[in-house]
């Protein structure tokens, strides 16, 4: 099975526990990683089967749009079979947090 990773970035913590908790919900997708990045933006990245990890990145952005007066989805990305170079340098592996979640 291809495991793919997906990512979502956004302006504000509300917005991106918005997209990860619609992320999980949507998906058999685990969080494997969640950051912030430069000027306050924070991330969320999950992992799973490539067509579970677009729906869940589907949601999260969706979710992460409607948030009243909050910040907003800055962008996503998908990854479907990343090589393990990519794997190996950025953070995005199963962490001894994340393992008992993955799906």
């Amino acid at each position: 099975m291809t495991i793919a990773v997906g990512v979502v970035e956004t302006q504000g913590f509300p917005t991106v526990l918005a997209a990860a908790d619609a992320m999980v919900k949507a998906g058999r997708v685990t969080i494997v990683v969640q950051g912030q990045s430069e000027s306050g933006r924070q991330f969320v990245a999950v992992r799973g089967p490539v067509s579970e990890v677009e729906r869940a990145v589907k949601a999260g952005v969706v979710a992460g749009n409607q948030l009243p007066n909050e910040g907003t989805v800055t962008t996503h990305y998908i990854v479907p079979n990343p090589p393990e170079n990519i794997e190996s340098v950025l953070p995005m592996n199963y962490t001894e947090e994340s393992e008992p979640f993955r799906v």
